[in-house]
């Protein structure tokens, strides 16, 4: 990988940054410099018909430079990444993804399969679109200044858990028009991550995004005692905001200060349309990763995407997974017989559907696709052998063999241990959540989304790719699809007519949250966060 990326064709040309840097200094509005050498100077017309000349050049430039790479195939393949990487630096945010590449260019031996694989849905010319009303605004004058009302919040889980809970954190501060202290973050008794807020996103950036929102404040007042007694840990589930207020709002005032923790799908999934609004603006614009963090899952992202276009699995075989779900790992009766130890030694660990066996469960759709499950689900969709698939997720439980599948079926399996250059992880190796972060960068960059299983990654990389744009993302049909695989007289091709008819409307197109109840906005943001412009 990294010598393509290094292979330069010479009928493109690399812009460097400080010739457009060169171009804006000399604007109609800058005085030169009153030295001897310029007493006989151009009159001031020519000056700023020449400056003005030299800015129409630079957008016209931009503008082809992007059109180009967004709407055509270009040429010189190679070197194309190169170009936009120097353009995206000057007009990009870190944390904005790499584009869809869509199928390779000029490629006349591509199978109309392989290119409606890399093609991209229809958006319908939806936006991101976070207008809050007139009323929501009034009363953030008052809000965003709150000094006497504090929330303090406990989030537990993975990363993505986290995340939800950070956001319903803000959301209730809202609602209760408190104040909100940085989140804390409980050690995972699964991993044993102590990462803090700041290790993992960018404070200050959290704080700046909301501070027309909600006040946010690194630390309570040393005014403000906090007796053990005081966590309120016993919150229903999905709860409204009528509900939070007359439960909390009279120890909120009495107080100065609420503690929370266990927030995990406590609040609804049904709130008035500001509140939904404010959920997206905290998850897709104020949890930015840590400015550490966002490099290195760039980097990766980049020797990815250099190569071209990729698929990025989330592949759900850890052994926790395994634990949690219940299901058989596929791998052997060794493999089987440690897992079910481990469920007996911790039975509050199977989480979902304690009267159901094995075989039923696997048939209702609650288990992980295997590694050999997900490598016929993406071919029969139409992926080449040769596609470059970048694996997210944490150590599959059986190692290598459990990879193996895949591997076989699609030898450039990439993952960000191998893609790392020496050190560069070395920093986060007992940080899950950082490293489950560098996942998530390299997984919305990538032309496809797979997940294997359901969950908190999967429910985020939903939502944030159709923020984005709506990138593909394929959500499998674990009910439709589990006979097929284990159904022997099925031939290959009918497999794959029946995979593709089953998906042909679960490949990230918009979706509206409303068409179903209790969806989550974070994962159908349409349309209370984006409209069609």
């Amino acid at each position: 990988m990294a010598k393509s990326a290094r292979t330069f064709n010479a009928s493109c040309i690399a812009m460097n940054p400080s010739f457009f840097l060169h171009l804006i200094s000399v604007s109609p509005f800058s005085t030169p410099k009153k030295t001897s050498r310029n007493r006989h100077q151009p009159s001031l017309p020519l000056i700023f018909f020449l400056s003005l000349w030299s800015l129409s050049a630079l957008l016209g430039i931009c503008s082809l430079a992007f059109y180009t790479l967004s709407h055509s195939p270009i040429a010189c393949s190679s070197s194309s990444p190169l170009l936009f990487a120097s353009l995206s630096s000057l007009f990009h945010d870190s944390s904005v993804p790499l584009p869809p590449q869509g199928p390779p260019p000029n490629n006349p031996n591509i199978s109309a399969a392989e290119k409606d694989f890399w093609s991209q849905p229809d958006s319908e010319g939806y936006r991101p679109c976070l207008r809050f009303s007139l009323d929501y605004r009034r009363s953030s004058a008052k809000i965003s200044k709150e000094r006497r009302r504090f929330l303090v919040v406990v989030v537990s889980g993975g990363l993505n858990q986290q995340r939800n809970q950070i956001v319903d954190a803000v959301v209730i501060a809202r609602i209760l028009e408190a104040a909100l202290v940085v989140p804390v973050l409980q050690v995972n008794r699964i991993w044993g991550d102590e990462s803090e807020f700041s290790d993992i996103f960018d404070l200050e950036h959290f704080k700046k995004t909301l501070q027309s929102d909600v006040r946010v404040v690194s630390s309570l007042p040393s005014t403000h005692l906090v007796p053990k007694q005081s966590v309120e840990n016993q919150m229903p589930f999905h709860v409204s905001p009528l509900w939070i207020r007359a439960r909390f709002l009279h120890q909120l005032n009495e107080d100065g200060f609420l503690i929370l923790k266990a927030l995990d799908s406590r609040l609804s999934k049904n709130l008035p349309p500001d509140l939904q609004k404010l959920r997206c603006k905290v998850a897709f614009h104020a949890l930015r990763f840590a400015s550490r963090v966002q490099q290195v899952g760039n980097q990766i992202a980049r020797r990815m995407w250099i190569e071209g276009p990729y698929i990025a699995v989330h592949l759900r075989i850890e052994k926790d997974v395994w634990v949690r779900t219940g299901c058989v790992t596929g791998l052997g009766d060794p493999y089987d017989a440690i897992i079910a130890n481990e469920r007996r030694s911790n039975p509050d660990f199977l989480t979902d559907r304690l009267n159901m066996t094995r075989p039923a469960r696997r048939l209702a759709g609650l288990c992980p696709l295997s590694a050999l499950e997900v490598a016929r689900f993406v071919k029969a969709l139409g992926a080449p052998s040769s596609a470059r698939v970048y694996i997210a997720g944490g150590e599959p439980f059986g190692g290598r063999r459990a990879l193996q599948a895949l591997v076989d079926e699609f030898p450039n399996v990439a993952t960000k241990e191998t893609l790392a250059r020496d050190g560069e992880l070395e920093p986060y190796v007992n940080r899950s959540s950082i490293l489950a972060a560098i996942d998530y960068i390299v997984s919305l960059s990538s032309d496809v989304f797979v997940p294997s299983h359901g969950g908190n990654m999967g429910r985020a990389m939903q939502g944030h790719r159709a923020y984005v744009g709506h990138r593909k993302y394929i959500r499998p049909n674990k009910r439709a699809m589990i006979p097929l695989l284990e159904d022997g007289s099925v031939s290959e091709e009918e497999m794959c007519r029946i995979v593709r008819k089953v998906h042909k409307y679960s490949m990230g197109q918009p979706e509206l949250r409303s068409r179903k109840v209790d969806r989550d906005v974070l994962a159908y943001p349409v349309p209370e966060c984006m409209c069609k412009q």
